[in-house]
């Protein structure tokens, strides 16, 4: 009874992570005070965001346990539960995005010109 109680928690708890951790990579926090080293700024949201993408992984693991106990015997794999299927999609769907999202701000979006 409890274990059907905590997988919806987890689920809860997975998706929420992987909202911090997609949120962090595309919609940082500008500071004005950054704009001058505009690497720097780079480098402490490739961090802040595979420490969350650390946190987020920790997440699952424990939601994918949860999730396989639940099953009757014999139990699945952990990679087949719903919480691990959800991080690895969502990690790499963001995994290809970012580099195309980065392409995109820096070669077409806020120039003057037009390029087509």
């Amino acid at each position: 009874m409890l274990l059907e109680l905590a997988k919806p928690v987890a689920l809860l708890l997975c998706l929420l992570s992987l909202l911090m951790v997609f949120h962090t990579v595309f919609f940082p926090l500008e500071d004005p005070h950054l704009l001058p080293q505009p690497h720097q700024e780079l480098d402490d949201r490739i961090l802040d965001s595979l420490l969350l993408l650390a946190f987020s992984a920790g997440i699952s693991l424990i939601g994918a346990l949860l999730f396989r106990e639940a099953e009757p015997l014999p139990h699945p794999s952990l990679s087949s539960t719903l919480p691990l299927q959800l991080f690895y999609w969502a990690t790499g769907i963001m995994l290809l995005l970012y580099p195309l999202a980065s392409f995109l701000e820096t070669h077409y979006l806020f120039t003057p010109t037009i390029h087509w």
